[in-house]
């Protein structure tokens, strides 16, 4: 583990020092919970004909995926039931196991009270997680709003449905906002680390001040900071 020190962010617990001096994540009580007794995590095979909503974000190769599969009732738009699977850490473990409680207790959320669900949100149930492990608070959210846009294709409701497309920042380095995004939650927030994973405007400067500012909006919409 590299000997970088972290400083935590909002919402997050940061890396502890040990009394060896090595470095450690802290995970809470919640998460471990959560982690060695997950909550609505689909044992079988699913059944596609018992579920009228599907969602999945990431893939094996890059080492996180995550599948939901989600019962909406019909006339009310409640999910009723949260099932999944997931290829992850014990963080994104953890964060979809609370994430299927929060939908479907009290009777289940809406659709669209689900939708407004933050990384944040799933972060303070779970009493925060390591900075560097946000990111799987982000997956499981994701992969929430893609079974809630696949219910709204299934019903024929393509109005409702929200495209979570991306743009070209920098041409020359062909660099998007969704790499610009990636690179905040994977703890590059300032313009040098983001350049440093990114290679953004190293050829273009012009962008740059684009680039500063989807960094202070990516930062502010998933740490409050």
């Amino acid at each position: 583990m590299s000997d970088h020190k972290q400083t935590p962010v909002a919402g997050t617990q940061g890396d502890v020092t040990t009394k060896d001096g090595g470095k450690s994540w802290f995970y809470t009580d919640t998460v471990k919970d959560h982690f060695f007794h997950p909550r609505n995590f689909m044992m079988e095979d699913a059944d596609p004909a018992q579920y009228n909503a599907v969602g999945k974000v990431g893939s094996p190769a890059c080492g996180d995926e995550l599948r939901v599969w989600m019962k909406v009732d019909l006339k009310t738009e409640r999910i009723r039931e949260f099932r999944w699977k997931t290829f992850g850490c014990g963080s994104a473990i953890a964060s979809t196991s609370m994430a299927s409680e929060m939908v479907t207790e009290n009777g289940g959320m809406t659709l669209e009270e689900a939708r407004k669900i933050r990384p944040q949100d799933i972060m303070d149930r779970l009493g925060g997680l390591p900075a560097r492990k946000f990111h799987c608070s982000v997956l499981c959210d994701k992969a929430l709003r893609d079974a809630i846009n696949d219910f709204y294709r299934r019903t024929g409701q393509v109005d409702k449905i929200v495209v979570e497309a991306s743009r070209v920042i920098d041409p020359v380095s062909k660099v998007t906002d969704h790499d610009i995004e990636e690179a905040v939650l994977d703890g590059a927030l300032t313009l040098e680390a983001v350049q440093a994973k990114t290679k953004v405007g190293t050829g273009n400067p012009g962008v740059l001040p684009a680039v500063e500012e989807l960094i202070r909006f990516y930062k502010e919409k998933y740490f409050g900071a």
